[in-house]
């Protein structure tokens, strides 16, 4: 068998579970985080002199009904604590105020999600080199499936054209603009290797960004600060900033959201590919693995023996990128 020990052992890890202890409000969280209490103290009294403005707008007499109600709507989320932490009523609120909000802002529906990890899933992605051919109908999918911001083409998923006979990333592009599959080269996607040891999530001071039971890394929008230093610390370069207030059309927005996958971000936070958390979650694949044209993207459970991808590792002579750092992406690549 051609799995190596130390896939055996991944598929054989219980990931960490979420944080214990009683809920406690998002300024309450912030000032017993990790960090410098001087530095938490100083975030803690902005985001309450920026919580001001919100909450003179929600309880101003002379204000509209419905603009007071989007006020105490986003005070309540401007304050909302950790995801992780919170009670299963307080998820319920959250996604609530955010299918309230886009409502009252946009007069349309979505829904929100905060679906937890399914029992006994650990979730691993395959790559077939062999297959690519370059057509990018994987990065058109994510972007339209997660809501990414259109006015910057950011894309969680990139795809590299190489030259034949050599893998070296340096030498190699991903804005290229002719018919492909080009003569001479072939192409390997790169995006969130959602690490079983993931660097990004230690270096964050707010921990806004950890690794779920199900193992998909995933960040909590209302307490990323945007420092970037997840994005720094993140050697496949899997994490994007958004400079502004991101922009999807509203003919084009997925309203079938999750709480920490593809609802809308705002300017200042970091974003990253979430392996579909709002479709993973219900038993359907990514969005890239269902719309590639040449079944070159292979998702599935790794605990599961039955899997596919089971199959994959086990059967083929797989490789992972960068495996010398030991961060463990449960990413791999293989050729037929």
């Amino acid at each position: 068998m051609r799995m190596s020990r130390k896939i055996d052992e991944l598929v054989q890890i219980q990931p960490a579970p979420a944080p214990e202890g009683p809920a406690r409000s998002g300024v309450e969280q912030l000032l017993n985080m990790q960090i410098d209490r001087r530095t938490a103290v100083a975030i803690a009294g902005t985001a309450l002199a920026a919580g001001a403005g919100l909450l003179n707008a929600a309880f101003n007499p002379f204000g509209a009904p419905e603009a007071k109600e989007k006020a105490k709507l986003e005070w309540a989320e401007f304050f909302q604590g950790n995801f992780q932490l919170m009670s299963e009523d307080e998820k319920s609120d959250a996604v609530r105020r955010l299918e309230r909000l886009y409502e009252l802002e946009s007069g349309k529906s979505i829904r929100v999600s905060a679906d937890g990890p399914r029992e006994r899933v650990l979730y691993g992605y395959a790559f077939n080199v062999s297959r690519c051919e370059g057509y990018m109908d994987c990065v058109r999918a994510c972007i339209q499936e997660n809501n990414q911001d259109r006015a910057s083409n950011m894309a969680y998923i990139r795809i590299h054209e190489h030259q034949k006979g050599e893998i070296n990333f340096e030498h190699a592009t991903d804005d290229f603009y002719h018919e492909v599959p080009a003569a001479g080269h072939f192409y390997i996607g790169t995006q969130c290797y959602h690490c079983q040891n993931p660097p990004c999530t230690k270096v964050c001071p707010t921990q806004a960004t950890w690794m779920e039971p199900d193992g998909i890394v995933v960040v909590d929008y209302n307490w990323c600060i945007g420092c970037r230093y997840c994005m720094a610390a993140c050697p496949y370069d899997a994490r994007r900033f958004n400079w502004t207030d991101p922009v999807v059309p509203e003919e084009e927005l997925n309203p079938n959201q999750h709480y920490l996958g593809n609802r809308l971000r705002k300017k200042g936070v970091v974003e990253k590919c979430t392996f579909c958390i709002q479709r993973s979650r219900n038993g359907q694949s990514p969005a890239c693995v269902e719309a590639c044209p040449t079944g070159a993207r292979i998702f599935g459970n790794l605990l599961d023996p039955d899997s596919e991808i089971r199959w994959v590792l086990q059967n083929k002579k797989v490789f992972r990128l960068k495996e010398d750092l030991g961060t463990e992406p449960k990413f791999w690549y293989f050729m037929d």
